[in-house]
């Protein structure tokens, strides 16, 4: 059996498998990773791990791992930038749901890290969870292409002032607002696009990406970001704070701009549906190799199908 064959065998488990399996891997990374919860500073620790495994998908590691499976790579070779990013997410989760920012009670089905230690701790364990994604990233063997250094600057870029930060601070600035589709849409880009698209990056980087591959995956991750976001958007208006495990109807509550309220739910879904498909005609390049992340893109727009 040829190789395209044996790869097509691997592709063919079943994709809930697949993402337990990785899942696994991630918390079990994670979990040695992460000073342990008796670490001093104790509460800071206790606050970290409280976070980051309160229950996350790994969504964002997933996509680095297959991405680099993608790139011919490895997930032992990924695994420390699979980590990072979920890292940085986590810590752009606690503060998110700050007082100060989205003011939100529940994270992933259990109460925010706020509400647990303390405003002043929830800061601190964000903080501290953005500096280690940083140094997991330099951890992280360099490719013949790409250097540890542009790693970590792939990274930065995606957290910093033009991508998720920027994203989060117009967002706070549109509440009470009707935004123009653009304005939204350039929120969401930032909030959360950059770092679904970062991480497929990352992870192909992990794997010697060439130019034209990188250039895909960026395509694939900005389509796929922006879908999750409008799916994320309707399961907002459409599910219980049970279901999504945080508070339902948030958005609404804030007087928030949303692509069901500007698009409507129909037209919403529509055009999450158009982004998948442009998601998955990105990943040409990649052929068969390129399965798992349409397994992955098609899974993601399936949440409200």
């Amino acid at each position: 059996m040829g190789e395209s064959g044996v790869f097509w065998l691997v592709v063919s488990h079943s994709l809930s498998s697949y993402l337990q399996d990785q899942a696994s891997f991630v918390d079990a990374l994670l979990d040695r990773l992460l000073p342990s919860a008796e670490t001093r500073p104790a509460t800071l620790h206790q606050a970290m791990r409280h976070s980051v495994f309160a229950g996350g998908k790994r969504l964002r590691p997933i996509l680095c791992l297959a991405a680099s499976e993608a790139c011919g790579g490895t997930r032992e070779a990924a695994g420390f930038v699979a980590c990072a990013v979920e890292c940085l997410h986590t810590y752009s989760l606690i503060h998110d749901d700050l007082p100060c920012m989205d003011d939100d009670d529940m994270r992933r089905g259990v109460p925010t890290c706020h509400k647990v230690y303390g405003e002043g701790i929830a800061v601190l364990a964000g903080d501290a969870l953005q500096a280690l994604a940083f140094e997991l990233v330099t951890r992280t063997q360099p490719a013949a292409r790409h250097s540890t250094g542009a790693m970590v600057a792939e990274l930065a870029r995606a957290a910093g002032s033009l991508h998720l930060v920027g994203g989060q601070v117009a967002d706070l600035e549109g509440e009470g607002k009707a935004l123009p589709l653009e304005d939204l849409t350039f929120i969401h880009e930032g909030k959360t696009a950059a770092l679904l698209t970062a991480s497929v990056t990352l992870g192909a980087m992990s794997a010697d990406v060439d130019e034209e591959a990188m250039a895909a995956l960026r395509r694939f991750g900005m389509a796929t970001g922006l879908a999750f976001q409008i799916i994320d958007d309707i399961l907002d208006v459409t599910q219980s704070s049970e279901k999504l495990g945080k508070s339902a109807g948030k958005d609404l509550a804030a007087e928030k701009s949303t692509f069901p309220a500007l698009l409507g739910l129909d037209a919403s879904r529509d055009r999450a549906r158009e982004l998948t498909a442009e998601a998955r005609g990105a990943l040409e390049v990649f052929g068969v190799r390129g399965e798992r992340l349409r397994q992955l893109a098609d899974h993601l727009l399936a949440r409200d199908f």
